[in-house]
């Protein structure tokens, strides 16, 4: 062991002191040097996307778009390109929970050769805001409110409320944000996108638009309210935990790289404003090109000096991408450099490795806070007359931004092409299945109900019927309004538009279980035969299976042999699990009823639509929890594990709640 310095350490675990009970000398530089660097341990935490994990992996080119663009990753088949991933929330600390009601980041760096290009997005498509002016007001509307220090990471209050009933613009990310999308089962079952319209621009100068769309592998799968409460309290962790899991057991995630790419023409004829970042494309009116694949296969080695401090910027491009007008798009290119300025200690942030670029670095830029890289040599500017003059810039090879015409007076205004905040707010919500647009009427009465101000409320909800009058009315329902609010006037009548079955995430379930987590409850005196069948039959599909006991230490089984276990059943709720199977014997069947805890496993997993597998004398613990229908999303495993799994891969029997 040694000092920063490198000096060796003789002692670390006494300071040096005037005698064995004297008072400590200020001259232990050793001491010194640990704690003063323990005081400046921490840097300020992002303002937003505070929580966050991350992974490496790789980007893959499955087309050759060199037509296209000249995007380094996109020039050929087969090609890979480094790549670091990290996902957030939005209004939290880094200390909040994951599974809380929120928007999920998903930010991806892409080492190029011609530099770092990174996607930042969310696991949604639109934003809140129009215009990046509305940007500090948004996130200090929803962040805890500042006379009272709360509620930490959640939007369920008053001012919040009050900003999205002022600000229609809002409305249809509201629908994204008060849907499943907002409480996602896993990272690895979400989707991403760039959220704004890009630009493509090839070798000849050619300018296409494009928007960028991750699609996951295992398909998209969510928790629904009353577990993702739960879970937050079994397991705050969960999301970290499980993409931690996935990547050490080699089951790496994966998502396709789509592009919804576009002319000037189409742009001109689409009902709304591509450089609107409320709206997005539908699919079905513009279908995404599949280019390449997303890997991750490597957690970091140091949290901290990774996915703390990396720094995704939007303005970091590369030739052949180029930014559009976006007026919220331009906010974040100023915002997001400056914030990693502020929150890394200087403008050298680019020499911290997990931000530093993987091809040659030249140029002309000196000193500052933390500098590393030490530039040889005399010149420091150009242009030089110097024989060692440095680097020149390649108006070949460089970068350069399309030469779009600009015309129009500069003033601050809003475009009409903007007006529009309910028809795709609509058509959102009318995409939904009936289990999920109950999910969304139940989420918005149960924020609304958090809202303490009556006069919010009622102006919140006033939005609703131009959305919806069926949502309205169960809102209003809920809410217990004597009189329904006076519909909020809209700048444009909306107009109702052709429902688009890809914004629903249960008409695009996988139709498997892989990837997923079975939860399998015993008692001692089990078949161990069953509980091997049971965990190869699953692990063949690709899902985990873990055992859970009355404790750690497991069971013994009908031979008395030892059946380790995962968890202790009172850490263990069947929140945290995609299935559940409960298997039980005479002998053991009493303790498991007598269980308040296996009660409460049983009782929830039946209420959360869960698929539950029962084995034995398993059915006696259903009926003490009250549970005494059995449904089609109950089966016997007498009739063999088989069946069982071919249910499980709808992953939830809403037959059941709906």
């Amino acid at each position: 062991m040694t000092t920063a310095q490198g000096v060796p350490v003789s002692d670390n675990q006494n300071s040096l002191k005037a005698g064995v009970r004297g008072p400590t000398l200020l001259e232990d530089f050793a001491l010194r040097e640990k704690i003063f660097h323990f005081d400046h341990e921490r840097i300020p935490e992002r303002v937003v996307h505070a929580r966050g994990y991350g992974a490496h992996g790789y980007f893959e080119a499955t087309d050759d778009l060199s037509d296209l663009t000249m995007a380094a990753p996109l020039q050929e088949k087969g090609k890979r390109t480094p790549a670091f991933v990290r996902f957030s929330t939005v209004a939290g600390n880094k200390g909040s929970a994951d599974l809380v009601r929120d928007v999920r980041g998903f930010a991806v760096k892409l080492y190029t050769e011609a530099g770092n290009w990174d996607i930042v997005g969310n696991n949604i498509p639109v934003f809140f805001i129009q215009d990046a002016m509305k940007f500090p007001d948004l996130v200090h509307s929803v962040k805890d409110e500042p006379d009272r220090g709360f509620p930490q990471a959640a939007s369920a209050h008053d001012n919040f409320w009050d900003f999205v009933s002022l600000m229609p613009e809002s409305l249809h990310m509201i629908m994204w944000a008060m849907s499943d999308r907002a409480i996602p089962r896993s990272f690895r079952f979400m989707e991403g996108f760039g959220v704004h319209t890009f630009r493509l621009v090839n070798a000849e100068g050619k300018s296409s638009f494009v928007k960028f769309h991750w699609k996951p592998k295992l398909g998209m799968q969510s928790v629904v309210w009353d577990e993702a409460v739960k879970i937050n309290g079994a397991d705050p962790d969960f999301h970290r935990r499980d993409l931690w899991t996935a990547i050490q057991n080699g089951d790496f995630p994966e998502w396709e790289l789509g592009l919804q790419i576009f002319d000037d023409a189409f742009a001109d004829g689409f009902a709304f404003d591509v450089l609107d970042p409320t709206k997005l494309i539908p699919e079905e009116e513009l279908p995404i090109r599949i280019v390449g694949r997303l890997v991750l296969d490597r957690m970091v080695d140091n949290f901290f000096a990774e996915t703390e401090q990396v720094a995704f910027c939007t303005q970091n491009i590369v030739p052949g991408i180029d930014f559009t007008n976006d007026p919220l798009l331009q906010g974040r290119n100023f915002s997001y450099l400056d914030t990693q300025i502020k929150r890394l200690g200087g403008p050298n942030f680019t020499h911290i490795p997990i931000n530093a670029p993987r091809c040659p670095i030249h140029h002309f830029q000196q000193d500052g806070h933390m500098q590393v890289r030490g530039p040889k040599g005399r010149a420091n500017y150009e242009p030089n007359s110097w024989s060692q003059g440095g680097p020149r810039a390649d108006a070949r090879t460089g970068f350069r931004s399309f030469p779009e015409p600009i015309n129009g007076e500069k003033r601050k205004l809003r475009a009409e092409s903007f007006a529009d905040h309910y028809s795709q707010a609509r058509q959102f919500y009318r995409s939904q299945t009936p289990v999920e647009q109950a999910h969304i009427a139940a989420a918005i009465t149960f924020e609304l109900s958090k809202v303490e101000t009556s006069a919010i409320r009622e102006r919140a909800a006033s939005h609703l019927p131009n959305i919806d009058k069926e949502l309205a009315r169960k809102v209003f329902a809920g809410l217990g309004f004597a009189n329904a609010p006076k519909p909020a006037e809209p700048a444009v009548v909306p107009v109702d538009l052709p429902p688009s079955d890809k914004l629903s995430i249960l008409k695009n379930t996988p139709a498997s279980f892989e990837g997923r987590k079975l939860g399998l409850l015993l008692t001692d005196g089990v078949d161990a035969s069953l509980v091997a069948d049971i965990t190869s039959t699953f692990e063949a599909e690709g899902a985990t299976v873990e055992i859970i006991a009355a404790k750690v230490g497991g069971v013994a089984d009908a031979a008395g042999k030892t059946i380790e276990a995962k968890h202790q059943i009172d850490g263990a709720p069947s929140v945290v699990f995609d299935a559940v199977t409960i298997v039980a014997s005479d002998d053991g069947i009493a303790a498991l009823v007598a269980s308040h805890p296996a009660r409460g496993f049983a009782a929830d997993a039946f209420a959360h639509a869960k698929l539950i597998g029962l084995a034995g004398t398993a059915g006696q613990l259903l009926d003490a929890a009250g549970v005494t229908d059995r449904d089609g999303g109950i089966l016997d495993l007498a009739d063999g594990v088989g069946p069982f799994l071919e249910v499980c891969r709808k992953l939830r029997f809403w037959e059941r709640v709906s």
